[in-house]
């Protein structure tokens, strides 16, 4: 019985295969020209059979040099990767394209669909965002040259989408160092500094109001984990923060958490402040110690 079913299985294989060898395309790519090939491959174009026209394109492209049906061929090709989801060989191919062919009537689509293939290719946030910045930067190039292009909005659409998700991206970051600070203080710096980069560059955010929160938060318990000798400039860095915080979010929900830090900061100040003074009074003493007494004969 096994046998038999074995032997049913390689007859269906090979049945399957002969098909397939005898098929119109099988044939095409075997024995047609290079005429019956090109004029197959946009057939098949038309009709969304991506992978067999990419196939014959593919093989075409080197034997159509110099001839008319040789730009399309390329456009076409790529296309058909696109389609695909192959959007970093699709990218290549349309940048190829509109290198090679400047002045063709396609070359602005070409460019653009070479951006679009990028931005296609992009990450989700929480991963490395370097193909994301190369694709917003294409995309700008590109409105950069064809400022009256059809494909004007859809790009600026694409840009603002990358742009959130950089934000998103540097957002999440500030947050993990921040939460993670509890553990050392060069995450309540870096926390800091990551928030600060990202006011500067995102002052828009709607994540702006609960990071300048983070930042005195950060600021304030790098302050209480520092040496003494510290402390007192990074309580004053936290008051700042804190009264920059309240000018920009006067009805924060979170103005309650940060006013109790700014008070305990000045508190901190004045202790410090007078612990310094009673140092200095002691210096004092040591420089001019009290007269000594002598017995009077």
């Amino acid at each position: 019985m096994q046998h038999r079913h074995i032997g049913t299985f390689l007859l269906g294989t090979w049945l399957l295969f002969l098909l397939s060898s005898c098929s119109p395309f099988s044939k095409l790519q075997k024995s047609g020209n290079d005429e019956e090939k090109y004029k197959g491959a946009v057939q098949y174009y038309n009709k969304g059979e991506w992978y067999k026209a990419g196939l014959l394109f593919e093989e075409l492209i080197p034997v159509l040099k110099g001839s008319t049906e040789s730009e399309m061929a390329q456009f076409y090709y790529a296309y058909t990767q696109f389609r695909q989801s192959q959007y970093l060989l699709s990218a290549t191919l349309f940048k190829k394209f509109y290198e090679t062919f400047a002045r063709s009537d396609y070359a602005q689509e070409a460019m653009y669909m070479y951006a679009y293939s990028l931005y296609k290719d992009t990450p989700s946030f929480n991963l490395d965002q370097s193909n994301t910045l190369t694709a917003t930067a294409a995309l700008q190039d590109f409105i950069n040259i064809y400022p009256d292009s059809k494909y004007r909005d859809d790009a600026t659409k694409q840009i603002l989408e990358l742009r959130e998700k950089l934000e998103r991206k540097a957002y999440e970051k500030a947050k993990l160092y921040f939460k993670t600070s509890g553990f050392n203080i060069a995450s309540y710096k870096s926390a800091v500094i990551s928030i600060n980069n990202f006011q500067r560059e995102f002052p828009d955010s709607e994540y702006n109001e609960e990071l300048a929160y983070m930042k005195v938060d950060a600021e304030f318990s790098l302050a209480q984990n520092s040496l003494e000798t510290k402390q007192k400039e990074r309580y004053q860095d936290a008051i700042s923060y804190h009264q920059a915080f309240i000018d920009k979010y006067p009805n924060s929900k979170y103005l309650k958490q940060s006013e109790k830090m700014f008070e305990t900061s000045q508190k901190e100040i004045d202790r410090l402040n007078t612990l310094e003074q009673e140092r200095e009074k002691e210096k004092e003493k040591l420089k001019n110690p009290p007269a000594k007494v002598t017995a009077a004969n």
